[in-house]
């Protein structure tokens, strides 16, 4: 990969920060070129792709357009596959292109051929930007694409790898919180594509021995304005109190908005979820897999911190297998209860029958508000 040595971009490659580049166009709602192998097509997310974008492409001249959209979608339309897939798209029709991607009533209407190399790359990047994971791609003749950003799929799926190499503290200072007043805050650059984490180090644990470590999802909803609809706020504090109040531990706070998916996506599943979609199927009805988020860099922050072995709090048995296959050594798993309100009891119980998570209800009962 070539690297940039013009003191802009010194030390990165060029591949890398095109696909930066990439997320920053898709989330304005602009196209990007993505190429392999000499064959390039034009990728615009789905949920940009407007009557006057449309109108844009028809004028250009495009040809071969087609839907993508990844296995869950499919499964939602009518169309069980065990991968992605692609609609054609003879006519470039924006409201045809919202029903296929958005609608929770929406039936498939064509044929779904197998998504290609390039359709895997578009809706890789369309997950990187956070959107709707469902892109229009489309073949542009060359005059049309002049100006528009290209970037190698070779790069965009190496990105995250890359992300996690590159993961590197860049600033830290004490921050004393309610009840633990002895806590500092790590904040670490890379791991998942342009965004910062942050590791809360309570107290003073001792690193040569196992550490109480948390890895906790950001929940904008539950952590700051304390939702009833899910026990994340809870969890977060009650993690702090217990290292507090015991002898020092790690909470890494991990900006994976809806288990992966944004803030804008989760906006979207509640909606689901008002009308009655339990949390994963609202999730599978836009896209998305049981659940998106990687914990690799999370392992790399902790080996940076200088820890090797820990016990670890949650309920969740992916977090658990993916510190272990990091090469952590997780010598315990200790639960962490939130509350049970009549508005997530729903959502726990999803959580322990669909996702495998540690939940229970006895336990639960008794945090129960009198």
């Amino acid at each position: 990969m070539t690297t940039v040595v013009d003191g802009l971009g010194l030390g990165r490659g060029t591949g890398e920060m095109a696909v930066e580049r990439a997320l920053a166009e898709l989330r304005a709602g602009r196209g990007v070129r993505l190429e392999a192998n000499g064959t390039a097509v034009l990728v615009i997310g789905a949920e940009a792709f407007d009557a006057v974008t449309a109108a844009a492409l028809a004028t250009a001249g495009v040809r071969d357009a087609r839907l993508v959209l990844p296995a869950p979608r499919l499964l939602k339309l009518g169309a069980p596959r065990a991968q992605a897939g692609s609609v054609s798209l003879p006519t470039l029709d924006a409201e045809r292109v919202a029903t296929l991607a958005l609608r929770a009533e929406a039936r498939v209407d064509a044929p779904v051929a197998p998504a290609n190399g390039l359709d895997h790359a578009a809706l890789e990047l369309l997950g990187l930007a956070l959107v709707l994971p469902a892109a229009v791609v489309c073949v542009v003749p060359g005059a049309a694409v002049t100006g528009l950003l290209a970037v190698d799929v070779a790069d965009v799926m190496a990105y995250r790898a890359t992300q996690v190499a590159r993961l590197a503290i860049v600033g830290r200072a004490p921050v004393p919180l309610e009840g633990a007043p002895e806590t500092e805050f790590v904040v670490f650059r890379g791991g998942e594509g342009l965004r910062d984490q942050v590791a809360i180090v309570v107290g003073r644990p001792d690193l040569s021995a196992p550490v109480a470590v948390r890895l906790h999802s950001a929940c904008l909803t539950g952590d700051l304005f304390g939702s009833l609809k899910c026990d994340c706020g809870d969890q977060l504090r009650d993690s702090v109190r217990r290292m507090a109040d015991g002898e020092g531990g790690i909470l890494l706070y991990l900006d994976q908005e809806g288990r992966g998916n944004g803030i804008s996506n989760k906006m979207r599943a509640y909606a689901l979820q008002a009308q009655g979609y339990d949390t994963y199927d609202a999730d599978a009805a836009l896209g998305f897999d049981l659940d998106q988020r990687r914990f690799d860099f999370a392992a790399e922050m902790l080996r940076q911190l200088g820890v090797r072995a820990v016990r670890v709090f949650t309920n969740n048995p992916q977090k658990i297998a993916a510190l272990k296959a990091s090469g952590l050594d997780v010598v315990s798993d200790q639960r962490v209860l939130g509350r049970p309100t009549a508005e997530n009891v729903r959502y726990l119980a999803s959580k322990r029958d669909r996702a495998g998570h540690y939940i229970d209800f006895d336990a639960l009962a008794a945090r129960a508000p009198d």
